[in-house]
């Protein structure tokens, strides 16, 4: 690999990881088409851990009201659980009461997510282009089927066990490479009836969870990596994809909630037709 190599790869993560495309099968025909496949999985995490931090840097006032919420309720129950409440206070208990109804489906869809992933993983070969490439047709028509989808009305908070197990579920089945994990658990967000923005909210958040733990397990390929890919050239990669994917993340919010999502279907279908004939 050299800096131009790893600018491109990044920049792909950067892209691919926000926009419903799938970083993953982008990063893999990368890698084949510019001859990278000794590159370990790791290099991969570790980018993704680059576009986590830009989903905690967007959603950081989210995510600092639902452990404020956590806090408040492990430590200060009393005082958020009171009655004869001010409006004032009536107001901050109805916001701790609709952060903490984050945290039961972050955690159910994360331990589905878990499983799902591990048998996958496990069991299931998903390596080649031409795997990819039919894995982004998939993509391809479960974007496509938004388009037939009303909007619904539900904020994550109010989601329920079954979303959030059936969320759980698409996330899991987003480890498959060219499967994209923010188009299908989006998606799957809207078809359990939940407001666009919150589906977009929630792909989000459960993606830290999951991003963490993956980077932990690839942890051992430590060693392989540095063996193939420099500290410069990984640095480079790195803020390629913090900075595309900042970008990136902005511009999908903003087409999550115009419900135009399945506008990224059209180019998924032609990458994925070429990597089947090419591939």
């Amino acid at each position: 690999m050299n800096a131009t190599k790893a600018l491109i790869l990044g920049l792909i993560q950067g892209i691919a990881e926000f926009l419903p495309i799938s970083s993953s099968g982008h990063l893999e025909l990368a890698k084949n088409l510019l001859g990278l496949q000794d590159v370990p999985v790791l290099f991969d995490v570790i980018l993704h851990i680059a576009t986590l931090i830009v989903v905690i840097a967007v959603f950081r006032e989210r995510i600092l009201a639902i452990l404020r919420a956590l806090w408040n309720w492990l430590f200060h129950r009393g005082k958020v659980l009171s009655r004869g409440l001010t409006k004032t206070q009536k107001k901050k208990d109805d916001l701790n009461r609709a952060n903490l109804a984050y945290i039961v489906p972050l955690i159910v869809a994360t331990v589905v997510t878990a499983i799902v992933g591990f048998v996958i993983y496990k069991f299931i070969p998903q390596a080649g282009v031409k795997v990819v490439s039919a894995c982004l047709l998939v993509t391809a028509a479960i974007l496509g089927s938004t388009a037939f989808m009303k909007p619904g009305n539900l904020k994550a908070g109010e989601m329920g066990l079954p979303r959030s197990l059936f969320i759980g579920l698409a996330q899991g089945i987003g480890v498959f490479s060219g499967i994209s994990r923010s188009g299908i658990t989006i998606s799957a967000g809207i078809f359990s009836g939940l407001d666009r923005e919150a589906a977009g909210e929630f792909s989000f958040l459960l993606a830290i969870p999951a991003i963490l733990g993956a980077f932990i397990i690839s942890l051992k390929d430590m060693g392989q990596m540095t063996a193939s890919v420099s500290y410069g050239q990984l640095a480079i990669a790195f803020f390629a994809a913090m900075a595309s994917g900042y970008f990136a993340l902005k511009l999908l919010m903003k087409v999550i909630k115009s419900g135009k999502l399945y506008f990224f279907a059209p180019y998924l279908l032609v990458v994925g037709v070429l990597g089947l004939i090419f591939g």
